[in-house]
């Protein structure tokens, strides 16, 4: 009798360790996502479609996108004061057999959403019926930390990358294209540095013009916006304040070389003492 109740309690115990185990393993935490190597966010794999839905995209990073011939593609990133930002772009067109030429753009955008036209670099070109892929690329003018009101000068905050065919034959909307877009960035030094700065950097929610604005910013998908490492400078600081410190040491050791040079030895030697 002993024998059966200790084996029916051995059996009661086993039922219930292996009815509790899938509540166990669906109790326990799902693995989350990798971020990459460093604690960095891993690389974007889409892109927005809009200026409020652009992907954020930090400089040396490279943001890939599978899209549609004819989609408008959308990227962010924050360029400082002082820097000269370097933005290329490549389209692996459909293999599919196309019907005729197709004109690709990459077009630059401020905080302001002003178009920046390129220092130099190819941001338009013509990709022939049989190419596999184009080619863009866009070297802006160096970041001012600040600028006239009048004056279309780029201005420290966010930058929008926009990717779209221009031109191509209406049978061709609609194919599948595969998009890689970067952008470096160099800092230019105090030799373009001006004076004053600007209250904030022109970034999404710095400031509304408008309630109509405001309400248009509040639905959807904000953009994920980030700044440059070690945060905006505003260009508070720049190496010209070393020229300048250097350049006033130099004008006054020649000063003080100059007087004594021109000051000569004291009393002239035809005077005599007594006078």
């Amino acid at each position: 009798m002993r024998t059966l109740r200790t084996l029916a309690t051995a059996l009661l115990a086993g039922a219930a360790l292996f009815g509790s185990a899938p509540g166990a393993l669906a109790d326990s935490p799902s693995p989350s996502p990798s971020t990459g190597s460093d604690g960095e966010a891993p690389a974007p794999t889409e892109a927005g479609t809009s200026f409020r839905t652009a992907t954020a995209l930090r400089p040396d990073q490279r943001g890939t996108a599978d899209a549609s011939t004819g989609d408008y593609l959308y990227w962010v990133l924050p360029v400082d004061a002082g820097q000269r930002a370097t933005v290329k772009a490549k389209v692996a067109l459909p293999k599919s057999t196309r019907h005729g030429a197709a004109t690709w753009q990459l077009d630059v955008y401020d905080g302001l959403r002003r178009r920046q036209s390129c220092q130099y670099g190819a941001s338009t070109r013509t990709a022939a019926q049989e190419a596999e892929s184009v080619e863009l690329s866009c070297t802006l003018r160096t970041v001012r930390a600040w600028a006239e009101p009048w004056a279309n000068d780029p201005l420290p905050g966010s930058y929008y990358l926009r990717l779209t065919v221009t031109d191509l034959p209406k049978d061709d909307l609609g194919l599948p294209v595969h998009a890689e877009v970067g952008a470096t960035v160099a800092d230019m030094g105090g030799a373009h540095a001006v004076d004053g700065t600007l209250a904030a950097p022109l970034v999404p929610g710095a400031s509304t013009a408008s309630p109509e604005a405001e309400e248009s910013a509040a639905p959807g998908k904000p953009a994920a916006l980030g700044e440059p490492d070690g945060g905006w400078s505003s260009g508070g600081w720049s190496d010209r304040w070393l020229w300048t410190a250097a350049g006033g040491l130099l004008a006054a050791l020649a000063g003080i070389a100059g007087y004594r040079m021109t000051g000569g030895s004291g009393r002239p030697s035809r005077v005599p003492p007594g006078a």
